[in-house]
């Protein structure tokens, strides 16, 4: 999870300033966290205090910590979303759902349990197809990776599953790539960049060089990447700082009970397995 907030706050200054090339600076003084972190935050938050994984106490969640941070950069309808008396989903494709659910990518135990939950996240504001496809296709391979498949592996499966084009190169998606917060035209895209990149942090350099919606693309990027790759710690530290204290604490006592809950899973399956033989 920390992946995504790292991928959101060095996109942040490059989204309505694209930088269209890998050679950038990660951090400047007006690197910030923007909306992708505090949903996804607020997801995290959702499944650590609901075994029950209910949609009203995810929106309850949602709706808590972005009123608690207003100016976080959230788009027309969602803001509204926030702020009215009855929510509803509004029929969204944009890309809001696949950059919060990396929580469910972490979280799961199963391929089916990251699907299930990641349509959950989706469906009570995006629950256009398209938006809940999203966020499934990032969840899907974030659990993937977890489970030491290659990306060839993911790749095949995110082809079949989700129908994406994932036969391009950044080289060739970068110099017409324009602004788009749709699933279907960014998703992949993060996707490619997770799949061609070497590191964690080539990874989040070549989704933020792309252009576009940059933090969304670098969230979702990022957040695939860290499932696979080591986050350097000057990085992770320059994150870490950029956080409030009380987002800082639900991605902590978050990464804690996931890998707690994780670890005793673990531990079940491999019983089974010397049992069964």
């Amino acid at each position: 999870m920390l992946g995504a907030v790292v991928g959101d706050i060095v996109g942040s200054i490059y989204e309505f300033d694209n930088v269209k090339k890998t050679d950038f600076e990660l951090f400047t003084s007006a690197s910030r966290f923007t909306d992708d972190t505090v949903m996804t935050l607020a997801v995290a938050l959702w499944l650590t205090v609901d075994d029950k994984h209910s949609p009203e106490k995810l929106v309850n969640c949602m709706r808590g910590l972005g009123q608690r941070y207003p100016n976080a950069g959230y788009g027309g309808n969602f803001f509204r979303w926030l702020y009215c008396k009855t929510p509803r989903p509004y029929g969204s494709y944009g890309n809001g759902s696949g950059m919060r659910v990396s929580p469910v990518g972490l979280y799961a135990v199963t391929l089916e349990e990251a699907l299930k939950l990641a349509e959950t996240t989706a469906r009570v504001t995006h629950d256009h197809p398209e938006g809940i496809k999203g966020a499934q296709a990032v969840a899907a391979c974030m659990f993937l990776c977890r489970a030491g498949h290659s990306k060839k592996e993911i790749k095949e499966y995110v082809e079949k599953t989700f129908g994406y084009d994932l036969d391009r190169t950044i080289d060739a998606i970068r110099p017409g790539y324009t602004y788009d917060v749709s699933c279907q035209g960014s998703v992949p895209e993060a996707i490619i960049a997770f799949l061609e990149g070497d590191s964690f942090e080539e990874v989040v350099r070549l989704a933020v060089s792309i252009g576009g919606d940059s933090d969304t693309i670098a969230c979702m990027a990022g957040a695939i990447a860290s499932c696979l790759y080591t986050i350097p710690l000057d990085i992770a530290g320059r994150c870490d700082d950029t956080l409030t204290d009380e987002l800082r604490e639900i991605k902590d006592d978050f990464m804690y009970k996931v890998r707690a809950r994780n670890s005793i899973v673990g531990h079940v399956i491999r019983f089974f397995r010397r049992e069964m033989g």
